[in-house]
């Protein structure tokens, strides 16, 4: 699993011009899964971010309550390391990657953090003003 983290002014979502998910003062978690990613390894990425100590003074979003907006992104396990055409076989197919994203998300409400999210398969618009700017690769 794999997560690109950002702290966030704000951050939105948009799927054919509704707002789905926003944030403010947040985190912004774009999330790739890959064919190896578990339950357990999704329980250990949700943790992971809402303790990662990306927000002022050295805090977690678990310190100050910051909520987190989750998208899913198969893109980050694009290899375009041959060509110029990536190629996505290291994504998992939506069928295994979709309730593992879910389990993310669960996981995070479940250690109390306020969590938005995009939706899965759909055309998203994601928009964000980074904060600091900070910004981590995360995987596990």
């Amino acid at each position: 699993m794999r997560a690109v983290v950002q702290t966030v002014g704000r951050a939105s979502v948009t799927v054919e011009g509704e707002v789905v998910g926003a944030v403010a003062d947040g985190l912004l978690v774009l999330l790739g899964v890959t064919h190896t990613d578990t339950v357990e390894i999704a329980r250990t990425m949700a943790r992971k971010v809402h303790e990662l100590r990306i927000m002022d003074d050295e805090r977690s979003a678990a310190d100050v309550g910051a909520p987190i907006l989750v998208v899913s992104q198969f893109t980050l396990y694009g290899d375009a390391r041959k060509g110029r055409r990536p190629t996505w076989t290291a994504a998992a197919p939506a069928e295994v990657a979709e309730p593992l994203v879910d389990e993310v998300v669960q996981a995070l409400r479940q250690r109390g953090a306020q969590v938005e999210t995009g939706r899965f398969r759909a055309h998203m618009l994601v928009e964000s003003v980074n904060v600091g700017p900070r910004t981590l690769l995360l995987d596990l």
